[in-house]
């Protein structure tokens, strides 16, 4: 039973201590209810999670520095929490919604989250970071939008979309579950969505979209899916690339996009064709047979039946790294601050540190796991940050088991917490290496970093004299192909504990992650805000008083 009074005391609470900090910004209040239902999104009825009944979840619209309140009720059957893909949550991890920060909402109760996309725009998405919850739904669109008085570098688009494409699994998240701990693989996905629907040529398609003829129009196409990378292109129309993952990019055409999980793209569309309707199809690559579906994009006015004459996907994954050196930061457009974004000088600064994480899969006890440099990382019970700020971490956790350079040949995977120290305002250099022959993912929490390489082969430090330390787009989420390494570089200046993780799920749910610790040694407002009012406390910490609170 919820408690009104004492959570309504609590969210007050709340809200006046962070509105200190962001007193002017304009507040928007949601509330989520969290429950299951019954859909068939590939035609076979099966339990998905909704977001006030819907599927996939309301599209969350922002702009640069609001403030967004969110009252979850969880009315699921166990714990959950949502995470906040691609968001900063600059000096406030408390907010982040992974398991390394948060205690998970329990079952028939609600949880109040409060976040500030401080000084960022663009495209990003939400889900549950719990179990394979993400696996039954609970996503959704998550865009933030340019305040007026900061120009980007379009014109208005007529209407703004939003495109969820993923691959997805006709068995429900619990069952999935069960296949993992018990040692098996999930195998292929099932199929493909398009904004929870999959399509067929020739079908009854409801359209997805409609468009005026003349007028353009902006796309957010996220993959919010579990394990596969998605083509997706537009029967007859180019896509010209404006936004990726928060930064304004050089203005490109594409015919199609190589989206991987995790990735959000911005483009604009004209409807410069014949008015009719026009199928935009998303397809798997990389995977032994391809999975694909369909949507109608149709023209206003117009009942001619699309073409059944689909655009082909490319093959291999050259193109796909091809396309990927093709992405440059545009370096005179404004940013979510009224200064270009190439005023940032990242290719002068000096690297303080290098660290290398290598994917690693290997049996323990008889079943797969995963892991990053041979250490493959298991969720306490008390969340790390928890642990942290109650200064309790030695009794939950041991910092810098994973070296910053992976073992010549890694035989064995240790299984325990996996959180490494980053000391506050450093430079670091991260490089994702790829000994296996499978596509990987990999996004960091809290930070937005610039993807300087990706490259075949081995990395030396010799490879640095191919970094792009000009243009290269700032952003939360890599890919690393097969065989393969990419490098990013960032300044950990932002304060609090953040998930390093796989965007492939069954990876990242089997221990291919790890936390990073950034800790200002001042213990000031000023790098950090205080632990908030209403936040759940489990595990070892549950009933203590709360600790001296930071001041400026």
């Amino acid at each position: 039973m919820m408690q009104g009074g004492k959570l309504l005391t609590v969210f007050v609470c709340l809200v006046s201590t962070v509105a200190l900090v962001n007193a002017g910004d304009p507040y928007f209040y949601y509330t989520w209810n969290v429950t299951y239902g019954t859909v068939a999104p590939l035609g076979i009825p099966q339990q998905v999670i909704l977001i006030n009944g819907q599927f996939p979840g309301p599209n969350l619209n922002s702009t640069s520095n609001n403030n967004v309140v969110i009252n979850v009720f969880n009315n699921l059957d166990e714990p959950f929490l949502f995470t906040w893909s691609g968001l900063q949550h600059r000096k406030n991890s408390w907010q982040d919604g992974v398991t390394g920060t948060s205690c998970p909402i329990p079952a028939g109760t609600n949880f109040t989250y409060h976040f500030q996309p401080k000084d960022q725009i663009g495209s990003y998405f939400y889900y549950p970071s719990t179990a394979l919850h993400r696996f039954s739904g609970g996503f959704g669109g998550l865009r933030v939008n340019s305040r007026l008085l900061i120009p980007v570098p379009y014109a208005d688009p007529e209407d703004d979309y939003t495109v969820l494409i993923n691959d997805w699994y006709t068995k429900s998240h619990t069952a999935l579950k069960n296949f993992l701990d018990s040692g098996r693989t999930l195998g292929s996905p099932d199929g493909v969505l398009i904004n929870g629907k999959s399509g067929k040529v020739g079908g009854p398609n409801v359209p997805l979209f409609t468009m005026k003829p003349g007028k353009t129009y902006k796309y957010r196409i996220c993959n919010v899916g579990f394990k596969s990378t998605l083509n997706f292109r537009i029967q007859g129309h180019k896509m010209k690339l404006v936004e990726m993952e928060g930064s304004h990019v050089l203005q490109n055409d594409y015919d199609s996009l190589d989206v991987h999980v995790g990735q959000c793209f911005a483009v604009l569309v004209t409807a410069d064709q014949t008015a009719k309707n026009y199928y935009m199809v998303a397809s798997t690559r990389f995977l032994k047979k391809e999975v694909s579906t369909v949507g109608v994009m149709s023209y206003e006015g117009s009942n001619v039946q699309a073409s059944s004459e689909l655009p082909k996907a490319p093959v291999g994954w050259a193109w796909s790294l091809n396309q990927f050196r093709s992405f440059r930061w545009n370096l005179t457009a404004s940013a979510a601050r009224p200064n270009p974004q190439g005023s940032y000088h990242y290719g002068k600064i000096n690297i303080t540190r290098t660290i290398k994480l290598a994917n690693t899969k290997n049996l323990v006890n008889g079943k797969v796991r995963f892991g990053l440099n041979g250490v493959s990382h298991v969720d306490t019970e008390t969340p790390l940050k928890l642990a942290e700020y109650f200064e309790m971490s030695e009794k939950v956790f041991k910092y810098n088991v994973i070296k910053d350079e992976p073992a010549a040949k890694i035989t064995t995977l240790t299984v325990e917490p996996n959180v490494l120290n980053i000391t506050f305002r450093t430079f670091v250099e991260i490089v994702f290496e790829n000994h296996e022959k499978s596509m990987q993912s990999f996004h960091l929490d809290g930070y937005s970093f610039f993807s300087v390489a990706s490259e075949p082969g081995t990395w030396t430090p010799e490879k640095r004299n191919n970094y792009n330390l000009l243009d290269a787009v700032s952003r939360h989420t890599v890919q690393v192909f097969p065989k393969s390494w990419s490098a990013i570089l960032l300044t950990f200046d932002n304060a609090g504990m953040w998930n390093i993780r796989s965007e492939n799920w069954e990876r990242r749910y089997l221990g291919q992650q790890m936390y990073v610790s950034v800790l200002s040694p001042e213990k000031s407002l000023r790098d950090e805000y205080n632990i908030p009012l209403n936040t759940n406390l489990c595990g070892i910490v549950k009933g203590l008083p709360l600790p001296t609170p930071y001041t400026i």
